[in-house]
């Protein structure tokens, strides 16, 4: 993981803001534009929400997970930097809890509309009614198939997993659809849809007309790559395919100028080389990958050769379904075999040259 810094960093990517808002505060990014962070008990520990203020309220870009704290952090923010101006519409970039825990919960106080992508509507809403109190056959199916450390296995499998329903509030019927062409108008700009991929399918980026601001939810992000994961929901995806896609036709859109309004770190410019680094950072680690291939390997013992940190416990599982990513990525492209081990674990190895 690269250092944050406000300096320019070799090749022009700048951090504008040295520090994030705190608490229960909004630093405004341009008139009608405001960052604000909630909290978040995982090792990323914070989201990024934005508030677009329009003629006749507040336009809210992603909500943080769902929780006491997040609850009060909300009140707050209502009256404090939004001032007690009624919240309109609700916007998620993507489906994952940290972006949509607290959308029901802002449409059920506020009366406000949601907008989103149908992929991201269709996940959030199914997954947050799909409570499980134990893995299913599937998981844990898909854990043996990757390898997972006989440890963690035994802990994990009789251990209720991990639901959107305890971070999310309920997200009721009803919703407008964003797509690829469309336009959205809120702080007083339009702005162009453009859907990314890969970290989550249907992924909204908003970008616009007016100004040189990007939102980009986990898209695209400085400092730190996106996770890119195999679930056991689909065990035969090729989610990398769709990021460098993804990646490969927004970069086409990347000014030196854009700001970039992420849904986790610090505001960037320097999108141009961002868009480069994403890119190259998979190009790289399916390079090692696939030297490391050289011997049979099973997915939970390819961590070294794709992350460039440390995986303990509380990163175990995403390094994990990354790493079969990669390996499914690899397959697709008939650049690795792969063949069951009698424990039922996948063995990935190189093709010959």
């Amino acid at each position: 993981m690269e250092a944050e810094t406000t300096a320019a960093e070799p090749g022009g990517i700048r951090y504008p803001w040295a520090e994030p808002p705190g608490e229960g505060e909004a630093t405004e990014i341009v008139p009608g534009v405001l960052w604000m962070r909630l909290p978040l008990p995982m090792a990323l520990d914070h989201v990024n929400v934005y508030a677009l203020k329009d003629a006749d309220g507040w336009t809210i870009v992603d909500t943080g997970i769902k929780s006491r704290r997040g609850i009060a952090l909300w009140e707050r923010l209502l009256t404090g930097p939004l001032a007690g101006r009624p919240v309109r519409r609700v916007i998620l970039t993507h489906h994952h809890p940290d972006h949509v825990g607290m959308a029901g919960w802002l449409m059920e106080r506020c009366g406000a509309e949601l907008l989103a992508t149908r992929t991201a509507w269709l996940m959030a809403r199914m997954l947050i009614m799909d409570e499980e109190a134990r893995p299913t056959p599937q998981a844990l199916a898909h854990w043996r198939r990757a390898g997972m450390d006989p440890e963690i296995y035994a802990a994990r499998k009789d251990t209720r997993p991990y639901n959107f329903a305890d971070v999310c509030a309920p997200l009721p019927v009803g919703y407008t659809r964003l797509q690829e062409g469309g336009t959205v108008e809120a702080a007083g700009r339009v702005w162009d849809v453009r859907i990314g991929g890969g970290h989550a399918p249907e992924h909204l980026t908003l970008w616009s007309r007016d100004c040189n601001l990007v939102i980009a939810g986990d898209q695209i992000l400085p400092s730190i790559s996106p996770n890119i994961g195999v679930y056991a929901t689909e065990p035969e995806a090729d989610p990398l395919a769709d990021w460098l896609e993804a990646c490969d036709r927004l970069a086409l859109h990347a000014r030196k100028d854009h700001l970039v309004l992420g849904g986790h770190k610090l505001p960037f410019t320097g999108l141009p080389l961002r868009m480069r680094q994403l890119i190259e950072n998979h190009h790289g680690a399916l390079r090692r990958l696939e030297a490391h291939l050289s011997c049979p390997h099973t997915a939970a013992e390819c961590f070294a050769p794709l992350f460039k940190r440390r995986i303990d416990a509380g990163t175990y599982g995403l390094a994990l379904v990354e790493a079969v990513a990669h390996l499914n990525h690899l397959h697709k492209l008939d650049r690795v075999t792969r063949r069951l081990r009698e424990d039922g674990a996948w063995l990935w190895q190189a093709r010959e040259q």
